[in-house]
């Protein structure tokens, strides 16, 4: 009896289900301690698939994609996780904050107006003053453009701004009338409708909103049209909700015309003849409203009032509306040439929304239509090429580097050109070898002397390990050799005068971010240096950053400009030093010529390099103007650049020159990749 209650917590033990998601979220938190988002992301996914309602999933995946920078899908995983657990108001806050952050201050203003009056007291605290730093502003535009519109009552943009205002603080009555009379004003804005729509849908007026959203839908830009549509209901428009939206857009055409064919295959001919009688009478161009009329005057026996409109038809009208009109006059038809399918004519409209949606940067539209396009016409490279770049810019590079690498055959050298640059940038990064090599050699007015920094190396991609082995070889010399000394002093050398072969690991680049350490040996090629051996062991290792910020030296723009490289590196053989230094360029890219593709920047060098050990030649300030140029006859990676520097050091003990220097540096900087 003793034992009975044990065993039977061993049971249930045992009959407990297992958790269907911990396999995933075993991966996902592994991935996660490791740095490797992209991988915690996506089992986060599945484990989010597995397990939907489980509000801590959410959060998690949240919480990661935050660390990739990907707003948006974050705030969408905060919304999930809030509607899972309503009570968690951080969870709340945190999908406030974000909808305030990518721009969507209405539903922030609501979130946090919610918490102030419901959560706890730290949380009501936050969003008190989060509220009234959007309802505030808000609450000034509002009375400042009332003011506006009292003043001038036919100020289009002051309805405009005044009904976005409102329907940001949820004043939905407000905004409605001001997005109605800004409508009135510019009825070729059909953008207002789906504003009306919209907020006649807040306020509860279905019918009104579904009549906006209906005109909205016909005979607008595409972009325009498709969002009213995702508004409105699911099921075909009635014949009274056509009526509604007629009176609120009366000009529209392809609206009308809808209706004069639902009207048709309701059997309402009077009707119907009515409508396309409006059409022809505002758009007498419009052939197939012409013909259909003419149709009906025909079909009711009125003969003489159908063949002005039908010769019309023939004269003016396409080809395939002409065939039309002669069959219903029982006349010989035209032979013509194949007219373009339907599904070409899709295939093109897609194309162009593709385009505009990449353009815009909706890059989830811009797959869709652009897939579309390629199944429309599977041998149009440029789609391929912007199908490469929406891939690229959704951070999707496998299927990128599939596209470029189809678009880079295109018999268009443009199109080919362009794709082929972009396929040699995304392939090193999944090739399972990568060899990479670069060189600056410059010469320095300050030592009178030639230097050069030069390094190959190969990368091994290795499937699941995180790192990267890589095998490589440096060079750092000088012309010059070393300072000779007097009879007393040892002389300076200028260089490690070595080429360093080595082995190491290196991180894969996060957003400019790497690390790296190798070990190797230091062979010196200057059989008159005495300081080092032959041979010596060398071990180095650290952290780089680089990024750059506005109009880089590419042909694709010119203005200000802003790069950083940051460093830290152990080396071993100058006694096991670290050193820090930053080299900083901000300035002004030129537009590139026409002839010669010459292009150049100017800018102001700021160098900062400091050390551990606090060694005069390793801890000094650097700055200057400076300029570089690339023509196009150039390979594209090489840069020349001209820098002319004032340096002081920052710890001067030891030093056996002044504290302040003067260099004129001139060189180039050249790398591939293979």
């Amino acid at each position: 009896m003793r034992l009975l209650p044990c065993l039977l917590l061993v049971l249930s033990a045992f009959a407990q289900t297992a958790d269907p998601a911990f396999d995933a979220l075993q991966k996902a938190y592994d991935a996660l301690k490791d740095r490797r988002y992209d991988d915690a992301i996506a089992a986060f996914r599945k484990a989010a698939d597995i397990a939907p309602k489980r509000a801590a999933i959410r959060k998690d995946l949240a919480y990661t994609l935050l660390k990739t920078g990907e707003s948006e899908a974050a705030r969408d995983q905060f919304r999930e996780a809030m509607q899972l657990e309503p009570a968690d108001h951080h969870v709340a806050l945190e999908y406030a904050f974000l909808c305030y952050e990518t721009k969507q201050r209405a539903e922030a203003r609501r979130i946090f107006d919610r918490i102030r009056k419901s959560g706890d007291p730290q949380s009501s605290e936050t969003a008190e003053k989060a509220f009234h730093n959007i309802d505030q502003p808000l609450e000034e535009g509002i009375a400042r453009w009332s003011r506006a519109v009292e003043l001038s009552p036919n100020n289009f943009s002051a309805h405009q701004e005044l009904a976005r205002l409102a329907e940001e603080r949820d004043d939905w009555r407000l905004a409605a009338v001001h997005y109605e009379a800004a409508w009135k004003l510019r009825p070729d804005l059909r953008e207002l409708l789906l504003d009306l729509g919209r907020v006649w849908k807040d306020m509860g007026r279905a019918e009104d909103s579904n009549a906006a959203l209906l005109a909205a839908s016909r005979g607008a830009q595409p972009r325009v049209a498709e969002r009213a549509r995702a508004l409105s209901p699911e099921r075909y428009p009635y014949v009274y909700e056509f009526r509604k939206a007629l009176k609120l857009d009366a000009a529209n055409i392809d609206l009308r015309r809808e209706l004069a064919y639902l009207l048709l295959e309701m059997k309402d001919r009077e009707s119907a003849e009515a409508e396309f009688k409006q059409i022809v009478d505002a758009a007498p161009d419009d052939m197939l409203s012409v013909a259909q009329l003419g149709f009906l005057h025909l079909s009711r026996k009125d003969v003489n009032g159908a063949m002005p409109l039908l010769n019309k038809v023939l004269e003016k009208g396409d080809p395939d509306l002409a065939d039309r009109v002669r069959a219903a006059l029982q006349m010989p038809q035209v032979l013509k040439t194949r007219r373009e399918s339907t599904s070409q004519e899709k295939g093109r409209e897609a194309k162009d929304l593709g385009y505009k949606s990449l353009t815009a940067g909706y890059l989830k539209d811009a797959l869709k239509y652009l897939n579309i396009a390629h199944e429309s016409d599977p041998v149009d490279f440029e789609v391929m090429l912007k199908l490469g770049w929406a891939y690229n810019m959704s951070k999707q590079d496998k299927d990128a580097l599939k596209w470029f690498n189809l678009a880079r055959k295109s018999p268009d050298p443009a199109v080919a050109t362009e794709a082929e640059q972009a396929w040699r940038n995304l392939v090193p990064e999944f090739a399972k070898f990568r060899t990479t090599a670069w060189m600056y050699p410059f010469y320095s007015t300050r030592w009178k002397d030639m230097f050069s920094y030069a390094q190959v190396k190969t990368e091994f991609r290795l499937p699941k390990f995180p790192l990267r082995p890589y095998l490589t070889v440096r060079f750092i010399g000088d012309t010059r050799g070393s300072l000779n000394g007097g009879m007393n002093i040892a002389p300076q050398y200028l260089s490690e005068s070595s080429f360093i072969v080595g082995a190491g690991l290196a991180t894969p680049t996060w957003r400019g971010l790497t690390g790296w350490f190798e070990a190797g040996e230091a062979m010196k090629y200057m059989g008159s240096r005495t300081d080092v051996g032959a041979m010596i062991p060398d071990y180095r290792g650290g952290v780089s950053y680089a990024k750059g910020f506005g109009h880089l030296l590419t042909p694709s723009g010119h203005g200000l400009f802003a790069e950083a490289n940051l460093d830290g590196v152990f080396v071993s053989r100058f006694q096991n030093d670290m050193l820090l230094y930053t080299q900083t360029r901000a300035g002004y890219t030129l537009p590139s010529s026409e002839s010669g593709g010459f292009q150049a920047q100017l800018f102001l060098n700021w160098n900062i390099t400091v050390d551990r050990s606090g060694q005069y030649w390793a801890n000094y300030v650097e700055m200057g103007p400076g300029l570089r140029f690339h023509a196009k006859p150039m390979p594209p990676s090489m840069v020349f650049s001209v820098s002319a520097l004032r340096g002081n050091y920052l710890v001067n003990q030891g030093n056996p020159r002044g504290p302040v220097f003067y260099d004129l540096r001139v060189g180039f900087w050249y790398a591939f990749t293979r």
